[in-house]
């Protein structure tokens, strides 16, 4: 595989850039942190707004373009927090040809560029995150689209190898190598040695620059999964981006998504309930949007700004009968007792405890394997009105066979 342009920089170039990578991660994390918890008051309160205006209002189509605006910023800062040290992949075995097949026949989807598959030899199962590495399979798809827009044929093959050189960056083992081919108009020879430096673009769309996090958001998941990816390319010809990925034993049985039952509850409108709901956020901003939404939903709630307090309030309303029918907790709570932790010590205080567990790290391992930290549900922020009242119902009502409930 020619990987010339992937250049060996020195020692003291390569640690630089890894600080400046670091540096850039962290930066974007908790930006994106901030970011969601500021989108989760406008998406809340839009939604929100929405549910108490008649349809036929001239301000509906108003709050629904603002809503929908907010939807791009909250996929955008997805990506951010994908790309920072928040996007923890939650590992299984997986079929990687199924998740690259179905991953490209999203990503050219009303495109003018149909793919080829060398399907010579099935690829290994890998040990993946599939959400994830469909997303950097995504980015790559993407980058090959926008180098031809005339159009044409991205070719992709699968090589199953095993790595035992000493020089190599990667750990001795077996791996699959990913090869996307597209035959656009290459990478410029200044660009050579920047596509995967965050927030770098030669790409404009609609008089606007790109915001210039694919190539980078794919290098870190694919990074992250203990794997590596290089390219080569030549001005008018081409390029071919190669990701390998470790690869697990050939006859591993990979899981297949279980397919959830469908709500028994219609998709497009909130759910109104009843019962007492304690909520757990250091921002007050999102204390009282959680306010209005459970209130207009039919719930009374209570509110604390960490864990020691929730605590508290908790094991006071079982010795005096008032039980709460859910608590809504923050994972990250600055300077305090996290989801987390505070749902360890609710356990032993009420085993029948109905958590629910709210953050903006979507990726983080508490947040992908919520059931085994003793949480019944998860509300990702920024969230609406809609998801945000079904999910609860599930919880407060059984509709979730895995929860424990009160009789």
């Amino acid at each position: 595989m020619n990987r010339d342009a992937k250049s060996e920089p020195n020692l003291h170039d390569l640690q630089q850039k890894i600080r400046q990578l670091e540096s850039i991660a962290a930066l974007s994390g908790g930006i994106a942190h901030d970011y969601n918890n500021l989108l989760t008051v406008i998406m809340g309160n839009l939604s929100l707004a929405l549910e108490q205006i008649q349809a036929d209002s001239a301000i509906t189509p108003l709050l629904d373009q603002a809503l929908s605006a907010s939807r791009v910023a909250k996929s955008l800062t997805k990506r951010l927090i994908t790309f920072s040290k928040g996007g923890h992949p939650s590992k299984t075995p997986t079929d990687i040809g199924q998740v690259v097949e179905n991953t490209v026949a999203f990503s050219l989807s009303g495109s003018n560029v149909r793919c080829e598959f060398d399907s010579s030899a099935p690829p290994w199962p890998v040990d993946a995150d599939p959400q994830q590495i469909g997303q950097a399979i995504h980015n790559l798809i993407v980058n090959a689209v926008e180098a031809m827009p005339a159009g044409g044929t991205i070719r992709i093959g699968f090589t199953n190898t095993i790595i035992d050189s000493p020089n190599s960056i990667l750990t001795p083992g077996r791996y699959v190598d990913i090869a996307i081919e597209d035959h656009g108009i290459g990478i410029p020879s200044e660009a050579i040695n920047k596509i995967f430096t965050p927030y770098f673009s030669t790409k404009t769309a609609g008089g606007k620059r790109d915001t210039g996090l694919g190539l980078s958001i794919s290098q870190s998941i694919i990074e992250s999964h203990g794997g590596d990816i290089t390219f080569c390319s030549r001005m008018g010809v081409g390029s071919t981006f190669h990701v390998m990925l470790p690869a697990l034993d050939a006859d591993v049985q990979c899981v297949s998504p279980e397919e959830k039952p469908a709500p028994r509850i219609q998709a497009q409108q909130p759910v109104t309930g009843h019962g007492r709901i304690l909520v757990m956020d250091d921002e007050a901003m999102i204390r009282e949007l959680a306010g209005n939404l459970l209130a207009h939903l039919g719930y009374d709630v209570d509110f604390v700004n960490e864990g020691k307090s929730a605590i508290e309030k908790y094991k006071t309303a079982l010795e005096t009968s008032t039980p709460y029918d859910a608590v809504i907790l923050d994972l990250t709570i600055k300077g305090g007792m996290g989801g987390r932790e505070t749902i360890e010590a609710l356990k032993r205080l009420d085993p029948n405890v109905k958590a629910i567990l709210s953050s903006g790290y979507s990726d983080n391992q508490v947040v992908t394997d919520f059931k085994t930290h003793g949480f019944c549900e998860v509300v990702a922020k920024p969230y609406e009105v809609i998801d945000f009242s079904q999910r609860l119902h599930r919880v407060i009502f059984g509709e979730d066979e895995d929860c424990v409930y009160r009789s």
